[in-house]
């Protein structure tokens, strides 16, 4: 393997491990603490079965579109308002989980955070989520702007046809 073979994957690895610290465990964390830290007991079935679904359905649509774009674009989803983190992707996706929106991968963390909120069920929680929204959606922008900027009338196309969530 060479030199910079090796570098593209340590940070690939690191990339990955960032994304699930933040996304998966960080925030959910986050929102735990600041509903007052409740005791993670049994909820009421009516809460229980829609946050499982909401949890296993963004964790599944936020999985598959990390393995769709490892192998079909060749990077990574780690790009954090225009800094490269980890390789990018070699060409515009717009097949597999990018035909649901632009954002499948943020759309399933959301849903998933959807479920830890519906879990916690304090208005805590959905501010942290909210919070959440906004600074993703300011990510989102400026990641449009290089994906723009890297694609130009095919990215314009796509996006005139799937929405950005």
């Amino acid at each position: 393997m060479t030199k910079n073979k090796a570098a593209n994957l340590l940070r690939e690895i690191i990339a990955y491990l960032l994304g699930g610290v933040l996304f998966i465990g960080l925030i959910p964390t986050v929102m735990w603490i600041v509903s007052g830290m409740p005791l993670l007991r049994a909820i009421p079935i009516e809460r229980a079965v829609p946050c499982i679904l909401l949890m296993f359905i963004g964790l599944s649509l936020s999985i598959w579109t990390i393995v769709y774009m490892k192998r079909q674009g060749k990077g990574n989803p780690l790009d954090a308002f225009g800094h490269e983190i980890a390789p990018r992707t070699k060409h515009l996706m717009t097949d597999g989980p990018y035909r649901i929106n632009r954002n499948p991968m943020l759309s399933g963390t959301l849903i998933w955070l959807v479920g830890i909120a519906v879990w916690l069920w304090t208005w805590q929680a959905w501010l942290v989520w909210i919070l959440f929204f906004a600074i993703m959606t300011m990510q989102v922008i400026s990641e449009e702007r290089r994906l723009h900027k890297d694609f130009g009338d095919e990215y314009d196309s796509y996006c005139r046809h799937t929405r950005r969530f």
